[in-house]
């Protein structure tokens, strides 16, 4: 039984560490051409890391690695997210990051487009796509990710608008040394890469389940929905349709709990009626899986 746990635990980091690699590859590439061609600035500690390299070719002549500016930038963050978040869960972070910095300096500078404006939108993109894969292996590609997830889970805190200042202010001050033009386009790219980061993001999606059901069956739903350690609100009701008594489960879910709960809910009662709605915001207690 143990070596039948440790082995799936093992096929588990392995493919998570897998994902994770797949990810720093992509966005390393993504520096090295969309980013690099269009002369961006992309959020957080790259764009940071990026800002810092232009400054050091621009006003002394001198060409930096990317990779220690990089890993310098995310030491305290890291730090923050191993006491705040989670071992596991900042180990494989830091692998993000160590990758990500490893791959951007060996990738040679690869040429796609010069359209400045395809380069701001497919970039954006394809950088929203590989912290997705992060993210749905329970890991982040560092930076700013870090502070954000760790004041949301632990202090519920906000941090994503104070992050988004930040961003502001490097964007002002590539603005200010290298063309407003860059900074403008800067955010374009950015914008892209948030709206992938929303639509694949399996922590940012919710729906509200309304599933009317006898009262025979209500115990057998509810025990369905706490399976996910989520709770529920029952409201007793009469049918319209046959007049009979009837009980309406509330309650919210990830998204992508809600195939697997209506499928058991229908087992459990044939006849239940389920309503799913998408979710735009939640505020109070709502169960978070650990990210460890």
């Amino acid at each position: 039984m143990w070596f039948r746990e440790s082995e799936r635990t093992l096929r588990g980091d392995l493919f998570r560490a897998a994902v994770i690699a797949l990810s720093s590859l992509l966005l390393a590439l993504n520096l090295k051409s969309f980013v690099r061609a269009g002369d961006l600035f992309p959020g957080g500690f790259s764009g940071i890391a990026r800002l810092l390299q232009r400054c050091a070719l621009e006003f002394a002549a001198v060409e930096l690695p990317f990779a220690p500016i990089y890993l310098l930038l995310n030491a305290v963050p890291a730090l923050i997210s191993f006491r705040l978040v989670g071992r596991r869960f900042t180990l494989f972070s830091c692998l993000s990051i160590l990758l990500t910095s490893l791959f951007t300096d060996l990738v040679p500078p690869i040429s796609i487009t010069e359209d400045t404006l395809l380069i701001c939108i497919f970039g954006g993109m394809l950088n929203g796509v590989a912290i997705s894969l992060c993210l749905n292996v329970r890991a982040t590609t560092g930076g700013t990710d870090f502070i954000a997830i760790a004041l949301s889970e632990r202090r519920n805190v906000d941090a994503w608008n104070y992050i988004l200042a930040g961003n502001v202010v490097m964007l002002a001050i590539a603005g200010a040394l290298f063309g407003w033009d860059k900074a403008l386009y800067s955010i374009l790219f950015q914008y892209a890469s948030t709206q992938v980061v929303r639509m694949l993001d399996p922590d940012g999606r919710r729906s509200t389940l309304f599933i009317v059901t006898g009262r025979e069956s209500a115990g057998g739903v509810c025990a369905v929905i706490q399976d996910t350690h989520h709770s529920a609100t029952l409201i007793e009701g009469v049918g319209l349709y046959n007049g009979e008594p009837c009980v309406m489960v509330y309650s919210v879910v990830e998204n992508s709990q809600v195939r697997a709960i209506a499928q058991r809910v229908r087992e459990t009662d044939p006849r239940a009626f389920v309503n799913v709605v998408h979710t735009q915001r939640l505020v109070g207690r709502f169960y978070r899986r650990p990210r460890d």
